[in-house]
């Protein structure tokens, strides 16, 4: 680590000291974040209070320009959340609404429980099965250093309930997206497709959906008492927190880098996504620090609303697409080590991914072949056009944690936390000074 730390003050003009120092400022977020203001539900008085803090971080920390872009969004709010077997095995589970969720009621619903082990199994059951049950979804995930098994799980928490609802279906309940094995549920939006009425929609924790599929193997009818009590309680103002480096010349075009603030509401938000914010932040102040102006002026982004549909990332976009930006990045994946590096840049700029995989390669960071494509919060500004990279995050532990209880501080690994942060002041400091015209021509994608 020593040998990494004199290479990237080497690279900005600082002393190695300073540079070590700044590893304190990402952890310092992070703990900050989740302490004094915790769980941050988008379009919720503790996002709003979130924006002020990192507004006031920020400034403390010697960024210019710093400011508060505000929009407003419907939000929806869970409520009371319990789940009991009544027949044939009476006992408690622990279940959490999804979001946009309907209510069943103070009352709630006792109705059979009808299961599937699979989405597609659901997809092709006959309607009559279904109506007017409460429809039981599970699957299996399976960790996965790049998380490529959120995909296909995902669609079970994503679609399910919208395909239970069109089908009769009075409630769903779905095994949680994640590959622990604790009590802690996962929540998670979906959205209600066209044509599916809302119905009650929730994720049981891993182990009480497993000990539900035992249920249902011995033959018997299940009855589930549900009960969950969110609603929707109307527009309210969620917004980004945006701060700058600025850089000596404008005609090369924008950095934009970040994570999103907002956090589902059952942790803290450390992994997802304080954890991003920190890491993008302090790579940013290392190069505010070095005393040197890079080339192109760094613009940090804290989305807000990321969770409940990219409105964050949408709202900048449609304020910023007209600037010039010469590349996006984010961090939106947790704490743990980087262990690839992928870009998308113009041909002309070949040799900025080279130089970028051979600074990181000293981190253990290899070069992956596929173009970068970014996160929920950037994704449009690629797509568009713009160049940008991916520093991909072991993902093996994740999903253990991803939109539970368990989303807190102690899971940042500090020693992990400090690789990331090295390898994006790297990447930074590589992409903001790069001689390269990174600019998309007109059209471009």
């Amino acid at each position: 680590m020593k040998m990494i730390l004199m290479l990237i003050a080497a690279m900005l003009s600082v002393p190695v000291m300073a540079a070590a120092a700044e590893r304190d400022v990402a952890y310092d977020i992070v703990e900050g974040l989740t302490t004094e203001v915790g769980q941050r539900l988008a379009g919720t008085e503790a996002e709003a209070r979130a924006r002020d803090w990192g507004a006031a971080k920020l400034k403390a920390l010697g960024f210019a320009n710093v400011r508060i872009e505000t929009y407003d969004m419907p939000v929806w709010v869970r409520g009371a959340e319990t789940a009991e077997i009544v027949l044939p095995f009476p006992q408690k589970m622990i279940v959490t609404a999804l979001g946009n969720s309907a209510s069943t009621g103070e009352a709630g619903l006792s109705l059979p429980v009808v299961g599937f082990d699979s989405l597609a199994a659901l997809k092709a059951a006959d309607p009559a099965s279904v109506k007017g049950k409460i429809v039981f979804v599970s699957h299996a995930m399976k960790a996965a250093q790049d998380g490529s098994g959120y995909g296909p799980s995902g669609d079970a928490r994503r679609m399910g309930p919208s395909i239970a609802s069109k089908m009769g279906a009075a409630a769903i309940v779905v095994r949680s997206i994640g590959t622990d094995r604790s009590r802690g549920p996962h929540t998670g939006v979906q959205m209600w497709q066209a044509g599916a009425s809302p119905i009650p929609a929730g994720a049981l924790s891993i182990v009480d959906a497993e000990n539900l599929q035992r249920m249902l193997s011995r033959g018997k009818p299940v009855i589930m008492k549900l009960v969950m009590t969110p609603k929707n309680i109307g527009m309210r103002q969620s917004g980004n927190v945006i701060a700058e480096v600025p850089g000596r010349d404008a005609s090369a075009g924008l950095v934009v880098i970040g994570g999103h603030l907002d956090s589902w509401d059952l942790g803290t938000g450390a992994i997802d996504d304080a954890a991003g914010i920190a890491i993008t932040t302090a790579a940013a102040k290392q190069i505010l620090d070095s005393g040197r102006k890079p080339r192109r002026t760094i613009r940090v982004v804290w989305w807000g609303a990321e969770e409940v549909g990219g409105n964050g990332g949408d709202d900048y976009f449609a304020r910023h697409k007209a600037e010039l930006h010469a590349f996006a990045a984010e961090s939106d994946f947790g704490a743990d080590r980087i262990w690839r590096l992928d870009v998308k840049l113009p041909e002309r700029a070949k040799a900025l991914g080279d130089r970028i995989a051979a600074a990181l390669a000293p981190l253990g960071i290899t070069r992956g072949r596929e173009p970068a494509s970014g996160g929920a919060d950037v994704e449009k500004l690629i797509a568009s056009g713009v160049a940008g990279a991916d520093l991909q995050q072991d993902g093996t532990r994740y999903f253990d944690w991803h939109h539970t209880p368990e989303d807190t501080l102690d899971k940042i690994d500090p020693v992990q936390l400090t690789q990331n942060v090295t390898a994006w002041t790297i990447m930074l400091g590589e992409v903001a000074n790069a001689p390269e015209d990174l600019l998309a021509p007109a059209g471009a994608k």
